[in-house]
């Protein structure tokens, strides 16, 4: 087996053997939800790196080359009875992925995003370079300006992140509301409460809001099984009380998509039985997605129903003193059902390409379906009224899919002049392509 150093120096030579052409990664998965312009580009391979390299419990950090799944890094902390401060939902999400875009779960509210976690990142830069970046050496400015950056300044190689110890069980306790104000009136009391390890939240009606808060424990008397017939989801609704092994609340939301599995008609307990246990997870459900792209087969459908359609698949962060007024609008103009909550408080403004204020607190809502009308609109129209909302309200989006942003409103919220100047030091023959082309122009 080829040691960490030489897997390293292989893509070295694949990028300086090619120097100057345009390059992207030849990955086999992804969990992005945009699709991209065919263009020839230089494919570099880095499958290889999927090893998780040292993990350190006394300092409660570990080494993980940057392509390795989530699920792969939680299964090797999880022996040592530790986990990544956060772990994002779906077990394909790689770790370097998600430090170079923007990595959220329940546990956001008190370590902040996946990005705030790092401690170390190794990156390759477009003339075939390497560097190490930390908070405090010379690729500072890197290091905090990594997250939110797409693949535009450097390919992370490997990656070093905070750990945090782990019981045996989640107790999940399910806190109904029937309105917005008090619904987030609870979430931001439950942010500072000490004995909370996770906090998300379901809404599925605007009269039907759900916190879910997961403490860890070293007992249960039982551990809910929502990985086959059963279904995460809809047990949120029908029990307040519940309990899983710490691993299976790591996945709880990758079974079944969070809720879109039932798009593909995976929660009929027929054809999920047809499935297997092995398909049920977002791996198969992102091959059936992309497929479904090339293919256009729900468009086709669409068209002989006279009926317009648009992907709306965000997730943005608004400020919790405005979540209210956001999901007021969202039920009005969008309407889709239902609405993963999560918040996040973040810990310092440093983050050059994903600024949000430490001084508040912010609430994640993430919706993940199509909307249909019978008028037509022009492409974008629904995502265009989140994203101006969502500015409005002082709040920021992820870029994994669909954005129909100017450039002007686009620099204004991701910090062009900060972004300019670690492109001209780090990628300054723009081997890899700028920000706003490849996350709004689908470059």
């Amino acid at each position: 087996m080829l040691s960490y150093a030489e897997r390293r120096d292989q893509l070295v030579r694949q990028v300086q053997s090619g120097r100057g052409s345009e390059l992207a990664l030849d990955k086999q998965t992804s969990n992005l939800f945009r699709d991209r312009a065919v263009a020839p580009r230089r494919r570099l391979d880095v499958s290889a790196l999927r090893h998780v390299l040292e993990i350190d419990t006394r300092n409660r950090w570990v080494d993980v080359e940057a392509m390795t799944p989530y699920e792969m890094l939680a299964a090797a902390t999880l022996e040592r009875g530790f986990m990544p401060c956060v772990v994002p939902q779906l077990k394909s999400i790689t770790i370097g992925g998600a430090a170079a875009g923007v990595g959220i779960e329940s546990s956001s509210f008190r370590y902040g995003l996946v990005h705030e976690t790092l401690l170390e990142l190794e990156v390759l830069l477009g003339d075939g370079s390497v560097v190490v970046a930390t908070p405090d050496n010379e690729h500072r400015e890197l290091f905090f300006g990594f997250p939110n950056s797409y693949g535009t300044l450097g390919y992370a190689l490997r990656v070093k992140t905070r750990m945090v110890p782990v019981k045996r069980y989640v107790a999940l306790s399910h806190l109904r509301h029937s309105g917005g104000a008090a619904y987030f009136r609870q979430l931001a009391e439950l942010c500072h409460a000490p004995d909370v390890d996770f906090i998300d939240g379901s809404v599925f009606a605007p009269d039907e809001l759900y916190i879910t808060v997961g403490r860890f424990v070293d007992d249960a008397p039982y551990a809910s099984d929502y990985t086959f017939e059963r279904i995460y989801y809809r047990s949120i609704r029908e029990r307040e009380a519940d309990y899983l092994s710490a691993e299976a609340y790591l996945w709880r939301w990758d079974t079944d998509w969070f809720w879109c599995s039932k798009n593909i008609g995976a929660q009929n307990p027929i054809l999920r039985r047809l499935l297997g246990r092995e398909r049920l997870n977002s791996k198969f459900y992102t091959q059936v997605m992309r497929m479904n792209s090339r293919w256009r087969l729900t468009r086709a459908l669409d068209r002989l129903s006279r009926r317009s359609r648009e992907s709306v698949i965000q997730d943005v962060d608004v400020p919790i003193e405005h979540a209210p007024e956001f999901l007021e609008f969202f039920h009005r103009e969008i309407g889709i059902l239902p609405i993963w909550v999560c918040p996040i408080r973040t810990a310092a403004q440093r983050w050059s390409l994903y600024p949000m204020d430490p001084s508040r607190t912010f609430v994640n809502f993430g919706f993940w379906d199509v909307v249909r009308s019978r008028e037509p609109h022009p492409p974008g129209h629904f995502n265009r009224l989140v994203e101006r909302k969502v500015q409005e309200l002082g709040g920021i989006k992820s870029l994994y899919s669909d954005s129909y942003f100017t450039r002007e409103e686009f620099w204004a919220s991701y910090n062009g002049d900060a972004y300019r100047a670690l492109k001209q030091r780090y990628d300054p023959r723009g081997v890899f392509k700028d920000l706003y082309d490849k996350c709004v122009l689908r470059a």
